[in-house]
């Protein structure tokens, strides 16, 4: 029997009990959606988190201090006083991968003019610092080398602190505010960023010269962090490797001591997040996929019940020249169209369903060979599970098979 016949054969079958028919596809349907939906929430969160860490910039360094051993006790990275003015100096005298460098101190407080007040954080960074983040001033200006020489009291602002301050919609350029009872002239407002992947706003944010931060409001002598970007994103690890050496030489570290400071790239950030944004849509994929087994039995069951009910018709194939092949064939057929009817129905209720969670904010966005991957196991099920039912139809015996009742 040619496979055009079996084809027809097997259609006229499932279009005969449509409902039956319907029940086999449900747990397929079910199953590749889920597995669409998960798999494009996945890709959706790994393509978000790659986009706001490219925001910051994909070639930035962050040099911050390391945690040391006092009296058997691992002291707190924030409490050391490890990076100074010196080896700012030395890594702008030695940069050779490095093209932008900014001291950075960090403080927390309350931002008030007039009657407005709000909770904000406080950085005080070097005049590269906006290249190095790839961010951009909307109104008026950054301040300027002779400001942060001067340790001059003048700051930009992000746009949830111009909200905020100047709910009247008024030009906060030139106004004053108050910091932590310092008062502080805004030179310029920054572009706005929005909100992260991590929940932050990064809008929420003052920049001041770093001897501002420094001298007037901290009260130290020490950085906080240092910030700084390689020429290009490939030549990051170079730029690592400068650093390192440069930093060893200037707190005189041995060869057999382990650094005072940790240095890393947004680059390492990137990767990290990205392996376990993969690590967490491998395990939804998963528990979802067990939904395709259980289906895949539903399909068997009915098979069977399918050989059962047709054990005559089986007969009646065989007695006129039908082959084992053929009868295998036409039950292997009839599950395989079950199986990637609803792996079709699958896919399609799962684009919906990623529509869907795009309305609702949640980053999704489907791989397309995950579709490919969808036909395939659906052709796999209706094979593997249809396999068993197909054999039994193929090894009845005609005479048998016609005398069952």
């Amino acid at each position: 029997m040619s496979i055009l016949n079996l084809f027809k054969v097997a259609l006229r079958a499932i279009a005969s009990n449509k409902f039956r028919s319907f029940l086999s596809m449900l747990g397929i349907i079910i199953g590749v959606a889920a597995v669409i939906i998960m798999m494009a929430i996945g890709q959706g969160s790994k393509e978000s988190v790659r986009a706001n860490i490219a925001q910051m910039g994909t070639n930035v360094i962050m040099i911050r201090p390391g945690a040391e051993m006092r009296g058997g006790v691992r002291q707190d990275p924030s409490a050391m006083q490890t990076l100074k003015q010196k080896d700012y100096e030395l890594i702008e005298k030695n940069k050779k991968y490095v093209t932008y460098v900014s001291p950075e101190v960090t403080s927390s407080g309350q931002a008030i003019y007039g009657a407005n007040n709000t909770t904000t954080s406080m950085y005080g960074e070097g005049i590269d610092y906006l290249r190095i983040k790839l961010w951009d001033i909307q109104d008026g200006d950054y301040f300027t080398e002779e400001d942060i020489k001067k340790s001059a009291k003048v700051c930009v602002v992000g746009k949830t602190i111009v909200d905020e301050l100047f709910p009247d919609g008024s030009d906060p350029v030139g106004k004053t505010i108050r910091f932590k009872s310092i008062p502080m002239r805004i030179v310029g407002v920054l572009k706005s960023k929005g909100y992260n992947s991590w929940g932050m706003d990064q809008d929420n944010v003052m920049i001041a010269p770093y001897t501002t931060v420094m001298k007037r409001i901290l009260a130290q002598t020490y950085y906080s962090s240092i910030n700084c970007s390689a020429i290009t994103e490939e030549l990051t690890d170079d730029a690592i490797d400068e650093l390192t050496a440069t930093l060893r030489e200037s707190h005189e570290i041995k060869s057999e001591d382990v650094d005072d400071f940790t240095i890393r790239s947004q680059q390492e950030m990137m990767e990290t997040m990205s392996s376990t944004m993969d690590t967490i849509t491998i395990i939804l994929v998963v528990a979802a996929a067990f939904s395709l087994l259980v289906a895949g039995i539903g399909i068997m069951n009915i098979m069977l019940v399918s050989v059962t009910e047709r054990t005559k018709e089986i007969g009646l194939r065989m007695s006129v020249g039908a082959r084992g092949i053929d009868i295998s064939n036409q039950f292997l057929i009839e599950s395989v169209l079950i199986s990637i009817t609803g792996g079709i129905l699958g896919i399609l209720i799962g684009w919906l369903g990623t529509l869907l969670c795009a309305q609702f904010g949640l980053p999704a966005s489907i791989p397309l060979w995950s579709i490919f991957v969808s036909f395939a196991v659906c052709t796999v099920i209706g094979i593997g599970f249809g396999y068993f039912p197909a054999q039994k139809a193929a090894r009845m015996d005609p005479i048998e098979a016609i005398r069952y009742e």
